[in-house]
């Protein structure tokens, strides 16, 4: 270590150090140094030195540019200016040595003496040649990820564990219709499949739990605008340090093409297939060592061999041949075709030995099998009887390929006619009509009548359709209640609505159901080719949709086909997504709405309604979620847990105001579970609520639709003390002698006649009809929907005190309904 040489008189600057400080800096690996105020080293620990190349003695003393000389002096001149300015200065750089070049980081620090003059400063230097090496590297390594990314051949994207798009490729983009800005403000919840949004949930779960280092899947996302991409989906997760998700790496290949083509094939394989089970004629097929490949099911009558038992099987053992005259083995002419690449006939007088043992005279040819480069991989013997046998092997085919009920052809038969329909439709600018239809409330007929009288319709309804179609048209019976009817020749939709309207018209003149009380309805649904769809299964999904529209708007009608009805089942699905992410989030909630006694301004009873609502906002209605919840098998659940909640409430509200009776609506679905009086009874026992302060509203259709066993489950839940209603009433088709007979304590008017009492004479004359109904019956009335004084003191007039309505009340939480009850509470006392 130098020492500073002394100044003027006793202004003198010792350059001195306590010995820790000494030993600090001879340790250091970076370089340290004093310069004073003309730039000479009065201070350079041991690695300066080193660096320098330099002893001590020929340092101390001597300036900065004659020790690194004018080339590095001027790369550094600047930044010691502006040090002995009296401002700090932080530099990085390339610095050159005698054989070698470091990148080295460093400062200059003025040291400023009590009267503010610069005096000196210190010099920092550390060597980062190798951290700055590997910093390039990783920004080469970046800069080759983000090339790979961005132009790979593929979709790419980085995905937070949340879902959120970090990061995406063009490709993706354009792949999805969106570009990257949009598509890294959503997530891939938003744009996946319903259908596929569980399985990928659960491998991307089971990928962070680290039960697998990587996942692939075939998944369907949503183009921007709304058709359906399919890709092939590899995932891999990227964790930090500490082993924490950070994110995924998404590999999208976009294989619509691949899937479409694989469809084609399919329908092309199935096109195939029933036009094998369908024709008269038996086929056997077979490779190239004469082994069995394939029976159609003619063949299998005419052999006795089954596809199943011939698969694999010598051709000779199957298809046994003699010679009539002779009695002897004929030879098998596949042999010849396959070896020679011919068609070959069969020899004349030639019979076929059945695997039982009679024979039957048959005629037929062989051919060779080719791939797709001309090459022999097979053979295929067509042949058929031509003897009595024939009419048998005949009647085996046609119950292979109709319904056995109504002698119709069956779904097979259906697409196959139909994709030969519209393959000679669509070069000529033709349309295809599907008819899907289906008959209204066909349960009723077997429940009521049995199910011989629900035969006996099936096969008077088959008849009917057939009787109106033309000669050229086609219906079959797809199963149960349902049948299609296909026109192969439409000029446009008036021509398939015509046939609609006609059988809507004709069915309750043509068919019976041995009953005053039963109605036979047809609910149809209509779509076109090639304006809804181009292939069979699709124009038969399209009519099935718009048939269940047309149930939807109340039966008894038609409805054309329209993408609307699709989207609708987009929403559908989506809907049921979220309603099951619902349950798992407790968001579905239970209110109340009060029912008064208008004389009195009592309350005397409260509706527990089941409301999806988050954040003070309605998510969705229960008139869009509940049908919904019945679809998917998840009514049942809800029901319970609404009726066990509002049991529990109203126990709650008996505890501190006496007594508060509840009604309770149940699902038709719900209601005719095999466990809904167990249910029932365990709810009212966990929760302690009497049995006569609950009531279950039930609606007409739900009363009269099962004739089995509702009678005695209404009668079963009388007994146990549950008071029954009878909602909506007035819109359903409840017969007044079931009524008489049914243990229904109440009837509630429909809101519909409420809202237009005074306005509509029906609607008002209808309202006072059913309250006079129920007084004759000795059944009490309940008016819903009331939201003017005017319905209100009609009803009361009518002899309808109690009403429900926005009048009185609108549906509300638990805690805004007691304050209620307290403010009447001795009223209620009163009152019961």
């Amino acid at each position: 270590m130098g020492r500073l040489p002394p100044r003027d008189g006793n202004d003198q600057l010792a350059w001195t150090a306590s010995d820790l400080t000494a030993q600090v800096l001879s340790v250091l690996p970076g370089l340290v140094a004093y310069l004073d105020p003309e730039r000479r080293y009065l201070y350079a620990n041991p690695s300066y030195q080193r660096w320098m190349v330099a002893e001590p003695e020929d340092m101390i003393g001597r300036t900065v540019a004659d020790v690194l000389g004018a080339e590095r002096y001027a790369m550094v001149e600047e930044d010691m200016d502006k040090a002995f300015a009296g401002t700090e200065s932080h530099f990085e750089r390339y610095i050159p040595f005698d054989d070698h070049e470091r990148y080295v980081s460093g400062s200059y620090t003025p040291d400023h003496a009590p009267d503010g003059s610069v005096r000196g400063v210190i010099v920092m230097v550390v060597d980062i040649t190798e951290r700055h090496e590997l910093e390039l590297q990783l920004k080469e390594s970046q800069s080759r990820f983000e090339g790979a990314f961005e132009h790979a051949s593929i979709g790419m994207a980085l995905v937070r564990p949340d879902g959120g798009f970090m990061q995406v490729n063009g490709v993706l983009g354009r792949m999805l219709g969106h570009t990257a800005a949009i598509l890294v403000t959503k997530t891939f919840q938003e744009i996946t499949h319903p259908d596929d949004l569980a399985a990928d949930l659960q491998l991307l779960g089971e990928l962070i739990a680290g039960e697998r280092e990587s996942y692939q899947m075939e998944k369907r996302y949503f183009h921007r605008d709304g058709h359906t991409v399919h890709t092939m989906l590899s995932v891999s997760l990227v964790r930090d340090v500490e082993g924490d998700p950070m994110y995924f790496v998404s590999q999208i290949q976009d294989i619509s093409e691949r899937k479409a083509a694989e469809a084609a094939l399919f329908h092309e394989r199935e096109l195939a297939q029933v036009t094998l089970k369908s024709i008269g004629d038996a086929v056997i097929t077979t490779d190239l060592e004469l082994r069995i490949t394939s029976l159609n099911p003619i063949a299998e009558a005419m052999t006795g061999w089954t596809h199943a038992d011939a698969l694999g099987k010598p051709m000779d053992d199957v298809f046994r041949i003699r010679d009539v005259d002779t009695g002897e083995a004929a030879d098998n002419p596949l042999r010849a075709a396959i070896k020679g690449n011919v068609i070959v006939g069969l020899a004349s007088d030639t019979a076929l030995i059945h695997l039982n043992g009679f024979d039957s005279p048959i005629e037929d040819s062989a051919a060779p099998i080719h791939d797709n480069s001309g090459r022999v991989i097979g053979g295929v013997l067509v042949f058929h009887d031509v003897s009595e046998t024939r009419a048998l092997a005949m009647k085996m085919a046609h119950l292979a390929s109709h319904d056995t009920l109504t002698g119709l052809p069956n779904r097979n038969v259906l697409h196959a006619r139909m994709e030969q329909a519209i393959a000679a439709a669509l070069p000529r600018h033709r349309r295809v009509a599907a008819l899907f239809i289906d008959i209204d409330h066909f349960k009723q007929v077997n429940d009521v009548l049995g199910h011989k009288a629900g035969d006996r319709l099936l096969k008077a309804v088959a008849q009917l359709i057939r009787s109106e179609i033309g000669d050229d048209d086609m219906v079959s019976r797809l199963g149960g209640d349902e049948f299609v009817v296909m026109l192969p020749h439409v000029d446009n939709a008036a021509h398939a609505v015509g046939v609609a309207e006609r059988l809507l018209e004709r069915v309750n003149e043509a068919v019976s159901t041995e009953s005053a009380d039963l109605s036979v309805n047809f609910s149809i649904g209509i779509s076109l080719c090639p304006d809804d769809a181009t292939d069979a299964e699709n124009l038969i999904h399209n009519a099935d949709t718009a048939m269940y529209e047309a149930k939807q708007q109340g039966r008894n009608g038609y409805r054309m086909f329209s993408t609307n009805m699709r989207h609708r089942g987009a929403a559908h699905a989506a809907i049921e997504v979220a309603l099951r992410k619902a349950l798992v989030r407790n968001e579905l909630s239970v209110q109340y709405q009060p029912k008064v006694d208008v004389r009195t301004g009592w309350i005397v009873g409260a509706e527990a309604l089941l409301r999806w609502i988050v954040d003070g906002e309605e998510v969705y209605s229960p008139e869009e979620f509940i049908p919904i919840a019945e679809e998917a098998g998840l009514i049942v659940m809800i029901g319970e847990w609404v009726l066990r909640r509002a049991c529990e409430q109203a126990e709650k509200w008996r505890a501190v105001y006496k007594r508060v009776p509840i009604s309770v609506n149940v699902s038709a679905v719900q209601f005719q579970h095999t466990r809904f009086f167990e249910t029932l009874t365990s709810v009212l026992d966990d929760t302690g609520l009497p049995p006569a302060l609950l009531e279950l509203e039930l609606t007409e259709r739900m009363v009269m639709s099962g004739h089995g066993h509702v009678p005695d489950l209404l009668q079963r839940i009388k007994k146990l003390g549950v008071k029954l209603s009878l909602d909506d009433f007035g819109t359903g088709y409840c017969s007044l002698s079931y009524l008489k007979h049914f243990p229904i304590d109440t009837l509630k008017i429909d809101r519909a006649f409420i809202r237009d009492i005074g306005a509509d004479h029906q609607s008002t004359t209808i309202t006072g009809a059913i309250v006079a109904l129920a007084h004759s019956l000795d059944k009490s009335v309940v008016a819903e929907g009331v939201e003017t004084t005017d319905q209100a003191q009609y009803l009361l007039a009518a002899g309808c005190p109690i009403m429900q309505g926005f009048l009185y009340g609108m549906p509300m939480p638990p805690a805004e309904f007691a304050e209620l009850l307290a403010a009447a509470d001795d009223s209620m006392d009163e009152y019961f």
